[in-house]
């Protein structure tokens, strides 16, 4: 019995700031959930998906660009392959195909640039995608 008593006060004491907290902080509660996502977003962030500075326009240039640079590095090391290999044959054939993927590679980027463009403008209609954020 004894245990009970001095287990009562504890419990009631919590109950009562539970609950004058609730009374206290009821202003917090008139944020809604816009408030909170515009306080940890960070400044200079951007608001939109789709259009000119949207995060998917943004993010597809900056692959494209990468894959557009990677195809004219393997271009120019495939020209090196082919002035370094001397007349071997197969080092050749070797340093054609890299160029000759090297080129597909490119062709693919421009093509892939394209229909990223056309499906985005059609996505976000009066908006145009492209090369702004690189």
């Amino acid at each position: 019995m004894k245990r009970l008593q001095t287990f009562t006060p504890v419990v009631l004491a919590t109950i009562l700031v539970f609950a004058a907290s609730i009374f206290v902080s009821q202003n917090s509660f008139a944020l809604g959930i816009l408030d909170g996502v515009n306080a940890a977003k960070g400044s200079g962030q951007p608001t939109e998906l789709f259009g000119a500075g949207g995060v998917i326009t943004t993010v597809t240039n900056v692959l494209l660009f990468i894959a557009g640079a990677l195809s004219v590095i393997m271009l120019i090391v495939g020209g090196l392959r082919y002035t370094i290999s001397g007349g071997n044959s197969t080092a050749v054939t070797a340093a054609k195909n890299t160029v000759l993927y090297a080129i597909v590679g490119l062709v693919i980027a421009f093509l892939a640039y394209a229909a990223i463009n056309f499906v985005l403008t059609s996505l976000a209609p009066g908006s145009r995608a492209g090369f702004t954020n690189v």
